[in-house]
């Protein structure tokens, strides 16, 4: 059973920057798709980022030129930079995985990071 495990979030001023880490077992992490998730109070998940098994990255719109996503094999760990953070931004952050991009989420949700954007 695939267990995703991540962390980092905080409490940070607008403007200010964040790096999230999430760790997964259980399961190939080389071969598979990684994302960010995030969800803000009363809303679903909503993908902010993605990489491929490969390294390809595919953003939100909303987060294009802040967020940079990117993987570490030998660690099993998926990274989230955050720059340039907006009150937007708040919400708790979850790391997921697929077999593609198309096809996640495709594991349980973890216990996710808060993230908390201050004006």
């Amino acid at each position: 059973q695939v267990q995703l495990v991540e962390s980092g979030g905080g409490l940070v001023q607008a403007g200010g920057s964040l790096r999230l880490s999430c760790v997964a077992s259980g399961s190939i992490f080389s071969r598979h798709a990684m994302g960010w998730y995030r969800q803000a109070p009363g809303k679903q998940h909503e993908l902010v980022a993605a990489i491929t098994s490969v390294g390809l990255t595919k953003y939100a719109d909303s987060v294009k030129g802040r967020f940079t996503i990117s993987r570490d094999n030998a660690k099993n760990t998926v990274y989230l930079q955050m720059n340039s953070l907006k009150p937007e931004d708040t919400a708790v952050y979850y790391c997921n995985q697929g077999p593609t991009i198309a096809t996640m989420p495709f594991a349980s949700w973890g216990q996710g990071t808060q993230v908390t954007v201050s004006s």
